[in-house]
């Protein structure tokens, strides 16, 4: 995504781009299909948005945030989130890309053994099997009739948390992050059980009648969710493949749109001959870093918060309830 946001945006510079994709457009992927944050102010400048639209995106206006089962107040969002099924999305970009003269080569890996001048990595995570002692894995599926109480809800639990955001025509997305502690033996739950949560939560409940669409559902494993400096890296890298934001945050489909935005002036200068390559990369890295890491910060307390033990107990449902405590991480977060 963020690669493909990238290239449109050279493009529109007249900076030929080829993008490189192991895989295909379009397809599902583990995600949450939301864009809440400054990556909705992105695609107005790349003038995308009302290409999202009409794609069938809409407004998330509510949310709504469950340990267990404490539940917040549903609570208006600040500025609401843009919803659009990643598959349509990728669809999209892929399609602006080529529009625009870009060349998409899917079903082909980038072979050389590092990322060099004129090279950009933005193929996704970097593959971490085991972080503090934990095997972390994502699940996502769609689904119709879950009843919620708000456009987007968190429900989180002892091993992960499971977010719902409403799409278009009835449909929404349920996407779960959980982890599994090194060397224990891995567990007879189904991804739908452990999607569905414990019995007699709020989670329980939504998805009690929900029809699942098979088709939809994927996964994803491996990936490392403390954050990482952009001048730390010997490449040039954006989205993923630089840092990831936990995704109780739900921003991180906005910092993917962000950091292409970032790359697009030093990268075009570049091609100008205006800069050197390593200036290039040193002014997208600090670009980033100077935007991405006071959020990365506070994302990684609220990560921490959601398994700390003593907020599953009485503590929890103050917190939860404390419309500063919302307003502050939602806002840092952002």
């Amino acid at each position: 995504m963020a690669g493909l946001t990238l290239g449109i945006g050279l493009r529109r510079r007249g900076v030929p781009v080829t993008v490189w994709e192991a895989g295909h457009y379009p397809r599902h992927r583990v995600c949450g299909e939301f864009i809440s944050g400054r990556g909705q102010d992105v695609l107005a400048r790349l003038g995308l948005l009302d290409a999202f639209f009409e794609a069938g995106a809409d407004l998330a206006c509510t949310a709504a945030f469950y340990l267990g089962k404490v539940g917040t107040p549903v609570r208006d969002l600040s500025t609401p989130a843009l919803c659009l099924s990643r598959f349509a999305m990728d669809a999209l970009l892929a399609g602006h890309l080529r529009q625009a003269g870009g060349e998409l080569r899917e079903d082909a890996r980038w072979r050389e053994d590092d990322y060099g001048e004129g090279v950009v990595r933005a193929n996704g995570r970097r593959l971490q099997p085991r972080e503090d002692g934990c095997h972390w894995f994502g699940l996502k599926v769609h689904a119709h009739n879950v009843l919620l109480a708000a456009d987007l809800e968190m429900h989180g639990s002892q091993t992960g948390y499971v977010g719902f955001c409403r799409l278009a025509r009835g449909v929404v997305n349920v996407c779960g992050l959980f982890r599994r502690p090194a060397g224990k033996p891995e567990s007879a739950q189904t991804w739908q059980d452990l999607l569905r949560g414990e019995p007699g939560t709020p989670l329980r409940e939504r998805l009690a009648d929900a029809a699942i669409d098979q088709g939809s559902f994927c996964s994803v494993a491996g990936f490392s969710l403390k954050p990482h400096r952009a001048v730390s890296r010997s490449e040039c890298c954006i989205g993923d493949a630089l840092t990831m934001i936990p995704p109780v945050t739900g921003n991180g489909m906005s910092m993917a749109f962000e950091a292409a935005e970032l790359a697009i002036g030093p990268l075009a200068a570049y091609s100008r001959g205006e800069s050197s390559w390593s200036e290039a990369r040193q002014r997208v890295a600090e670009a980033c870093d100077r935007t991405f890491a006071r959020r990365l910060a506070w994302a990684r307390c609220l990560q921490w918060m959601m398994f700390a033990p003593r907020l599953r107990a009485r503590l929890g449902s103050a917190v939860l309830h404390s419309g500063l405590l919302w307003q502050t991480m939602f806002t840092h977060t952002r």
